[in-house]
């Protein structure tokens, strides 16, 4: 169900006396903020990036450290953990280095990059 079907049945539930203007205002709330996450869901998938200054390869554990909040320490090791399963860990961390953007620079980065230092 969409969140305009879902709140089209809350206001038509209000208008039939099922919810008090109280229930009402807090089911919305609870509609409105249940997209509000999946929005920040999708907005850090669209924001991963392989980090700058966070790497020893390709900077991919240190993007997915800057998304995830989680040390890059840690999905390094899952990395690791992952290569005797049939080198899986190899293989997502090569795609994850050709497919993710390095990320953009910022401040004193760009202007050396923009004018060499």
């Amino acid at each position: 169900m969409s969140i305009a079907q879902e709140l089209d049945r809350l206001s038509q539930l209000h208008s039939q006396g099922h919810l008090s203007n109280d229930e009402f205002s807090r089911a919305k709330a609870r509609v409105l903020n249940g997209a509000g996450a999946a929005t920040s869901i999708a907005a850090g998938l669209n924001s991963l990036s392989r980090s700058r200054h966070d790497r020893w390869l390709g900077g991919v554990c240190g993007g997915l450290a800057t998304m995830s909040g989680l040390a890059p320490w840690l999905w390094r090791l899952l990395f690791v953990l992952m290569v005797p399963m049939g080198g899986s860990g190899l293989l997502f961390y090569g795609l994850l280095w050709i497919f993710l953007p390095l990320e953009k620079p910022t401040g004193q980065q760009a202007v050396e990059q923009n004018y060499g230092a």
